[in-house]
């Protein structure tokens, strides 16, 4: 009889394993006063912490999350790398998926973890905010599912960042009065620490990372830093690459990880040496030498169980900012595994080829200090962000707030990769590129030198894409997509463009909505470097976007 209520219990209990769990969160956004570089202000959090607690849940399980703003500044919480299928109202971007938390209210993101397994992460997604609310979001494979490489001894959770003394707001609100480029930042941390820097000596020590002699370690690296790319370094030890933007892919060992704002990377870790003290560093990529950046590096320790902690830490050499060659032969390495459990499903052929230019340019302000202020575009085009949710004015039909007339090119073809056109002037507007459900898309990102050739990190919202192809100079649409790889190429949500070049990613429009796409450098989403899609119902409920919530926030 207890056999058959045991069997009887697992029975019942099937669906649940197989469907996922339930999991519910409680997001405070509070206010805390925080020290860094001898130097004390409050900072919005997520429940008093920085960075946020990490998010863990399975792949299948609904999760959940209750965001209630204790702060003065309106809020919303994006899922950076959530499919957020057939659930835009929980993607989070203010005034494209809904409208803002509002002081002293809350709101529940409700959303399912489908066909996900990996390190993402969670940010604020209106004013600067995200520079102290965010945290890592870990989706462990389904009960029983192993990973596609030996189990780790340990796995943690490694948050880059950067750490501004003055309120960020402040700073963004100061470049925008002025029309000129905001502030950098005063230091780059690793889990919320600078590490020990010259101008404080009573500096932290920064950030330990406990290991054990013989044992490997899964470390999940996020990116959360508002303008820079980083390189990633641990003296004396090698990194292997299984994972981007929870996405495996063909391992390959590095002694350096290039990462992008956005971006997180899964590497393996093994301590192979006895004892020690090695000194993990995060600093600054940036080929456009015109850019200002925060020059001073992160670190962290690495520290062996039963070293003393007095030891001499081994130190590491940082690439120099410039080093584009590390850049180039990371972003080159990275392919998908393409496995049968795990397989790349390329469209192979395309129905809209779109060829968006990005860049900056310079538009006519008469309060800014030049008369003029820097802006950024796509195809020319700088994104004026609405008044209310571009969403919900898409599922009520709401007229007036968009037009669907986003150029699927350049209205002037000009040398891209040249000295750019006389006319640095923008248009501006709201404008939306229209997709039916289910088309096949090619977008070609090509990088402009108008004022200076760089790198941008392009986010796409509610897809993954393909990275079928990235090149120097000008995409050539008769001879680059010979050079395409679409057995294997890696899948992500976030892209590093080469400065100066190129990059060609592919996706299925197979999820209703409108969806934000967007440079992950803060400042240039605010200057204007911003779009989205629009992509239709299909047929059915199932390829439909579910109506609103009922405590969907007001505008």
């Amino acid at each position: 009889m207890e056999s058959v209520r045991a069997l009887l219990f697992l029975i019942c209990l099937f669906p649940v394993l197989a469907n996922g769990l339930t999991r519910h969160y409680k997001f405070n956004i509070v206010t805390r006063k925080t020290t860094r570089l001898c130097s004390t202000k409050p900072i919005v959090t997520v429940n008093g912490q920085y960075p946020g607690p990490t998010l863990s849940a399975r792949e299948g399980d609904t999760v959940l999350v209750k965001v209630v703003n204790h702060v003065k500044y309106n809020v919303t919480i994006h899922w950076h790398g959530i499919r957020q299928i057939r659930t835009g109202w929980a993607d989070g971007p203010a005034y494209i998926t809904q409208c803002p938390i509002q002081p002293g209210q809350s709101y529940v993101y409700n959303f399912t973890l489908t066909g996900q397994r990996g390190t993402l992460w969670y940010h604020a997604h209106i004013l600067w905010l995200r520079a102290t609310v965010h945290g890592a979001i870990v989706i462990k494979p389904k009960l029983h599912v192993p990973y596609p490489f030996s189990n780790p001894h340990q796995e943690v959770v490694l948050v880059l960042g950067e750490w501004w003394n003055a309120d960020t707001e402040a700073v963004i609100n100061q470049a925008t009065k002025t029309g000129l480029a905001p502030n950098v930042s005063d230091a780059h941390t690793i889990n919320g620490h600078p590490g020990p820097i010259a101008s404080c000596v009573s500096s932290q020590d920064g950030y330990k990372l406990k290991v054990k002699s013989g044992k490997t370690y899964l470390l999940r690296i996020v990116n959360a830093a508002l303008n820079e790319d980083l390189f990633f370094k641990i003296a004396g030890h090698k990194l292997t690459v299984v994972e981007v933007d929870a996405i495996y892919t063909k391992p390959f060992t590095v002694d350096t990880v290039v990462i992008t704002p956005g971006q997180t990377t899964n590497v393996l870790l093994t301590a192979d040496k006895t004892l020690g003290q090695y000194l993990v560093t995060a600093s600054p990529f940036m080929d456009a030498m015109i850019v200002a950046v925060d020059n001073k590096t992160a670190t962290a320790t690495l520290h062996y169980e039963g070293t003393l902690s007095t030891s001499p830490i081994t130190a590491v050499k940082v690439p120099p900012r410039n080093a584009t060659s590390i850049a180039t032969s990371f972003a080159t390495s990275l392919l998908s595994l393409n496995s049968k459990k795990y397989p790349a499903n390329v469209p192979r052929e395309v129905d809209h080829s779109l060829l968006f230019t990005i860049g900056l340019g310079i538009n006519p302000c008469s309060t800014c200090v030049n008369g003029s202020r820097i802006v950024a575009a796509i195809n020319n085009v700088s994104f004026v962000m609405p008044e209310t949710a571009l969403l919900e004015a898409h599922f009520f039909n709401k007229q007036g707030v968009f037009t669907t007339d986003f150029p699927g090119k350049p209205l002037v073809p000009f040398n891209y990769t040249g000295s750019g056109p006389t006319n640095l002037q923008t248009t501006n507007g709201t404008r939306l590129y229209h997709l039916a459900y289910n088309s096949r898309v090619q977008v070609v990102l090509q990088d402009t030198g108008t004022i200076s050739p760089e790198s941008h990190p392009i986010h796409l919202h509610g897809f993954n894409f393909f990275v079928v192809g990235q090149g120097v100079g000008n995409y050539d649409s008769n001879t680059s997509p010979s050079t395409f790889n679409l057995v294997d190429p890696i899948e992500r949500n976030t892209i590093g463009m080469p400065s100066g070049g190129w990059a060609a990613i592919r996706f299925k429009a197979d999820n209703p909505g409108v969806w934000f796409l967007h440079c992950h450098f803060e400042v240039h989403t605010t200057w204007g470097l911003k779009m989205a899609f629009l992509v239709d119902n299909g047929k059915g409920p199932n390829e439909s976007l579910l109506p609103p919530p009922n405590d969907l926030p007001k505008c």
